[in-house]
């Protein structure tokens, strides 16, 4: 039911049009007001974290927190949701479940602010109950961001690449003005996938049997096993991607100039089959609005050169010292 009620054209054009609000009222003003200061140095994690939540809480709480106003208020509610992301990760770190069971039980330590932070966040929820809205944005948002900004839009060719498919597709000066027409951007759609497979928001992720079961090479799997799949490091292995497996190339998604999407056991930053992301199609939406709107209009450059990111565990990725660039604006031609 859920993927039915998502898939309807009103509520990706919704969707499409909460992004865009921010996108235009929002991200782009705040890196404007930055934009060729050579000490205006800017955290593009923490932006698209507030980008991301702000785009949440709209479409699935019908709330606007406005973490992304200029004056980048703190949030409360946004600093919740990190803060139990990163304490639920933690329990997967654990040496044995009953380290945190004891704790969760005894109201100490992580999991008594854990317990407060959910708290903090079932106040969204009940606003959610009450006006009956969808809820299934996507988890990925922030951290594939961070690889759109360091495999797409950083690198010359690739910005491009892109500039030239949206000047060609779209017009030298016009926007993106729906859901489908975003689907006519073949090359985006292409280095969008590419950025993740390199990328993943979500770099491991793990599922329980529920009963005995044969995996197709003949593993026999226990009911109760844990299984756990490394979507990090699958995108590079080259058995799987080729001896370029370690390549950014857009140009492995593109037949004759057309996106063509791989087999998603292969690329599961998604998941697959019944567990596949319900807001898959949106948060797709999502990277590339902000891609073509970032590519068109800026050139970003780090800060400080890391050309080794340092991950911070959490439900998703993120890094470690954020991600702090330079912005210098560009004329759309």
């Amino acid at each position: 039911m859920a993927s039915l009620e998502l898939g309807r054209t009103s509520i990706r054009s919704y969707a499409f049009e909460i992004v865009n609000y921010e996108i235009e009222r929002r991200l782009l003003p705040l890196l404007w007001s930055v934009a060729g200061n050579e000490d205006g140095v800017l955290d593009l994690q923490d932006v698209f974290r507030r980008f991301s939540f702000d785009s949440i809480c709209r479409f699935s709480f019908g709330l606007d927190p406005g973490c992304l106003e200029l004056s980048l208020p703190i949030s409360e509610f946004a600093d919740a949701f990190d803060l139990a992301s990163k304490l639920s990760a933690a329990r997967a770190m654990a040496a044995s479940p009953l380290v945190w069971r004891i704790k969760r039980v005894l109201n100490l330590g992580t999991e008594k602010k854990l317990r407060k932070a959910i708290k903090l966040i079932n106040i969204l929820a009940q606003e959610r109950h009450r006006h009956k809205l969808p809820i299934s944005w996507p988890r990925h948002s922030c951290f594939s961001f961070n690889q759109l900004l360091l495999a797409v839009v950083q690198p010359p060719e690739g910005g491009a690449a892109i500039r030239s498919e949206a000047d060609k597709i779209i017009g030298p000066d016009q926007e993106v003005t729906s859901f489908e027409q975003m689907q006519e951007l073949h090359y985006l759609q292409a280095a969008v996938h590419e950025s993740m497979r390199l990328y993943p928001p979500i770099q491991f992720d793990s599922k329980f049997c529920q009963e005995d079961d044969v995996l197709p090479d003949g593993t026999f799997v226990q009911r109760g096993t844990r299984v756990t799949y490394h979507p990090y490091a699958m995108g590079r292995i080259e058995g799987i991607w080729g001896p370029d497996c370690l390549e950014f190339k857009p140009e492995r998604w593109l037949k004759d100039g057309v996106f063509f999407p791989e087999n998603p056991f292969k690329y599961p930053v998604f998941q697959a089959g019944i567990r596949v992301c319900l807001g898959k199609e949106m948060a797709l939406m999502e990277f590339k609005s902000v891609a073509l709107s970032l590519v068109r209009r800026f050139h970003i450059e780090l800060a400080t050169p890391c050309p080794i990111p340092r991950f911070s565990p959490g439900l998703t990725a993120t890094f470690g010292s954020g991600l702090p660039v330079l912005v210098r604006g560009r004329t759309i031609t």
